[in-house]
């Protein structure tokens, strides 16, 4: 899709791609994926599997953004979004993301703070910022974002090149999109 296509295509609710918030990775003339997930939704994470398939098999094609959009109602431990948020203000947020979803089944406190330490992280900055605000307000930032779209209801929400997803996650069908 060219760059112009991709401007008249993105749905006018969805946030525009901002590189000094977003935790985006890939070149920037790939085609995009964002991906509304929650940590500890089994659906986000197999979307997240797919998405990492397809980064792998595309390579330089593919950019992806994570929002978060923790479903606290029915996940309990999905504010684990603090800790992929306290992990980047030590510049590791994308290490502790793929932590997160590989290790879905354990997110209690002492997994979180034994994730940052297999990191390298300076665990009592992390455990603080993880209750800052901050971190809070990122988080809040990303769920705004979501439920302003008028689409984002559940996780995983995928968006191709600014427009809403609405087939399976599986890699197959994430390639047929990425290739139409």
């Amino acid at each position: 899709m060219t760059p112009n296509a991709m401007q008249e295509a993105w749905d006018p609710n969805l946030e525009r791609l901002d590189e000094a918030v977003d935790h985006v990775r890939g070149p920037a003339e790939g085609r995009l994926i964002i991906e509304y997930g929650d940590y500890e939704c089994p659906y986000s994470r197999l979307a997240f599997r797919a998405i990492e398939r397809i980064e792998q098999q595309l390579g330089g094609e593919i950019r992806f953004a994570y929002r978060h959009f923790p479903l606290v109602q029915i996940h309990p431990h999905a504010f684990a979004a603090a800790a992929a948020e306290a992990a980047a203000s030590q510049a590791r947020f994308w290490e502790m993301h793929e932590l997160l979803f590989h290790r879905q089944k354990a997110l209690e406190e002492a997994d979180l703070q034994r994730y940052a330490a297999q990191l390298g992280l300076d665990v009592a900055r992390f455990d603080d910022d993880r209750q800052g605000m901050a971190v809070l307000e990122r988080i809040r930032r990303d769920v705004e974002s979501g439920t302003a779209t008028g689409k984002v209801r559940g996780t995983p929400t995928l968006f191709i090149d600014g427009t809403l997803h609405r087939g399976s996650y599986d890699a197959a069908t994430l390639l047929n999109a990425l290739a139409s």
